[in-house]
């Protein structure tokens, strides 16, 4: 399992627009092949700034499988115009304790 991280900041006044947006473009995500779960953090200190975390079962679920698929294009259409600036996605895995 990997965790995808991306810093979200939502252009000012956009914040309720993007969130109903965001309710809407999660049925996309969450009906693709080796996805897990997701969620969405909204920063309390910061207005517009917004935390995605997104578990899936490979990173080629998500850099492949997600990324390369028609459902990205929909989602980027939803969601991409939101952002300023455009966010940088990265990966995470698990480290055993």
């Amino acid at each position: 399992m990997i965790l995808e991280a991306v810093m979200l900041q939502v252009k000012e006044g956009m914040e309720e627009e993007y969130e109903q947006a965001f309710r809407e473009a999660s049925n996309i995500i969450a009906s693709m092949k080796g996805y897990i779960s997701h969620e969405l953090q909204r920063c309390m200190e910061i207005k517009g700034k917004y935390l995605l975390l997104v578990k899936w079962e490979s990173l080629e679920a998500h850099t492949v499988g997600f990324r390369q698929s028609k459902e990205y294009q929909e989602w980027k259409r939803q969601l991409h115009h939101f952002y300023d600036p455009f966010p940088a996605v990265e990966h995470f895995e698990n480290v055993p304790l």
